[in-house]
């Protein structure tokens, strides 16, 4: 009987350490609603402090970057202005950049940009800077003037 009671309480406290090993996780990735409040939150530094400021502070700064969320400012043409997850992409022009399926996701941002001047793309493939793996995510985008500035989620 006794040794029946020490293995319920044992298996119960590894399911509690199963189940707040998940909610840590969990914790560890952004969410839908905070990457579209950071996104609201760089639109609004943008036009406060202009573009050259907005670049600078969206790459090199800390202001914008929460766990595995950070901007993407780029201009409608597919050059990248500011990149919080990889400075050595700024500058360059990755509009014809695809992921491993083939899908050009960075036109597919820019497409809705354009057209709709806000909200979430389709899901695509590209790295987790948080687990250096190709994960699936999906990015909410706002258009400010001739550029956009966005924040994804991975899943």
């Amino acid at each position: 009987m006794r040794f029946i009671s020490m293995l319920k309480i044992c298996l119960g406290a590894a399911a509690m350490s199963f189940l707040m090993a998940g909610t840590a996780h969990a914790a560890d990735q952004g969410t839908a609603a905070e990457a579209e409040a950071m996104v609201k939150k760089a639109v609004a530094f943008l036009k406060a402090n202009g573009p050259e400021k907005a670049a600078e502070e969206f790459t090199n700064g800390k202001t914008f970057k929460d766990r595995d969320l950070y901007v993407s400012y780029y201009d409608l043409s597919g050059k990248v202005l500011g990149h919080g997850a990889n400075p050595k992409l700024v500058g360059k022009d990755l509009s014809g950049l695809k992921d491993p399926d083939g899908k050009l996701f960075i036109q597919m941002i820019s497409d809705l940009a354009k057209t709709k001047g806000k909200g979430w793309t389709g899901s695509y493939k590209f790295r987790n800077p948080t687990t250096d793996k190709i994960s699936e995510k999906a990015i909410y985008v706002e258009r400010v003037d001739d550029t956009w500035v966005g924040v994804g989620v991975y899943k």
